[in-house]
């Protein structure tokens, strides 16, 4: 299939492109009282109410830095729309099959059920690790409740 590949801190990410809706320069969300941390708040896209979840948060990434590449994906996830906040979008990918290895098995105390798997691609002659995310899973229905019940 075909996935959106985007910057997480110094890591390649990729997730299904049928669920992006579109992609949008980063603005200052209208933040939310007692919302967790990584819900950096709501935007109104054309009337929609979009809860924003900051990925680099939620992964618990050490540097959160917004500059002129920190981007917006809203993404369609069921009957959900959301938004997650990137360092950087880099392109869309087709891969096939053999390209994608199940993720390793580790045991740690984060949940990483929500990698599907990694692949491995090549760009200008440079092989780079791709971490393919089931981002339905990531963003559990908790998490987009949660911001829902704040704005309530």
């Amino acid at each position: 299939g075909e996935y959106l590949t985007f910057r997480l801190g110094g890591e390649d990410y990729g997730i299904p492109i049928l669920v992006v809706q579109e992609i949008r320069g980063y603005t200052e969300p209208t933040r939310i009282a007692n919302a967790p941390g990584f819900i950096k708040g709501v935007l109104n896209l054309r009337g929609v109410i979009v809860p924003i979840v900051d990925l680099r948060i939620k992964l618990r990434e050490r540097e959160v830095v917004y500059n002129d590449l920190t981007v917006t994906i809203v993404l369609n996830i069921g009957q959900q729309v959301v938004g997650i906040v990137v360092d950087s979008v880099s392109d869309v990918i087709a891969l096939t099959g053999p390209q994608i290895k199940p993720p390793p098995d580790i045991q740690t105390d984060l949940d990483a059920g929500y990698i599907t798997g990694i692949a491995t691609v090549e760009q200008g002659g440079e092989h780079r690790m791709l971490i393919l995310l089931d981002i339905g899973r990531l963003l559990s229905a908790d998490d987009i409740q949660l911001a829902q019940q704040a704005l309530a």
